[in-house]
């Protein structure tokens, strides 16, 4: 199994993680809102997170819970410029029997985290599915025309890398070949699908079949299947 059919499935993976974590901070939160009680509070501190890009800033907030404690808190939710200023008035809200746990009442407080996480599962999942697809139907289309198509017998012209393509740092490679002999019909180039390493190694003196679809030379498929599955 190559590393782009290995990262597609890696990506699933971690696009279903993010989503499934995406959706218990949902419920979490939701349950946390429901079972809330409402204060007012002051920030009065704010305290600077260090990162290895850059600093960001989490407001203190003190409130006053029904019952009359006194409670500090330290915001989950940092930013740069900082949200709040110190003075700054704030809606808070807590559960009575864990008031130490607040947060302040906005949407970025209580939403920021399963929103990111959604984001990212979303994003991940729905690269992971489109390679997947892709994956799919080259294999389809190239067994209907592995079945039905006119095979053409053609010999290697060259291999190049294919530089508008990167994954992980590199490139993969195409391989070029031309229709073999007379019989062939016209004379034309056909490329390959992407293959990632190199597999000059693998095609000294070899003949690789093409197979066209009947009426529309543009509709091909080079088959590759002699080459060794870590290469393809």
């Amino acid at each position: 199994m190559n590393r782009v059919s290995i990262m597609k499935y890696v990506l699933l993976a971690f696009g279903a993680l993010m989503l499934a974590i995406a959706g218990i901070d949902t419920h979490n939160t939701r349950s946390f809102v429901a079972q809330a009680t409402h204060a007012h509070g002051t920030v009065i501190d704010l305290v600077r997170r260090h990162s290895s890009d850059s600093d960001t800033y989490a407001p203190v907030v003190r409130f006053v819970t029904a019952d009359g404690e006194n409670v500090e808190f330290t915001s989950e939710t940092a930013s740069n410029p900082p949200g709040y200023s110190r003075g700054e008035r704030v809606d808070v809200i807590y559960r009575p029997l864990a008031p130490q746990h607040a947060k302040i009442d906005d949407f970025t407080s209580l939403w920021a985290s399963p929103l990111m996480f959604g984001a990212l599962g979303a994003i991940a999942f729905g690269v992971g599915a489109g390679v997947l697809l892709n994956a799919i139907f080259r294999a389809r289309r190239a067994a209907e025309l592995k079945r039905s198509g006119k095979r053409l017998l053609t010999t290697v012209q060259r291999v190049e890398r294919n530089d508008t393509v990167k994954v992980n740092g590199r490139n993969p490679y195409r391989i070029f070949t031309q229709c073999k002999g007379a019989s062939a019909g016209e004379s034309r180039i056909f490329e390959s699908d992407n293959v990632w390493s190199d597999p000059s190694a693998y095609l000294n003196g070899r003949n690789i079949s093409v197979f066209v679809e009947p009426g529309n030379a543009d509709r091909y498929y080079v088959d590759l299947s002699f080459l060794p599955e870590s290469v393809r």
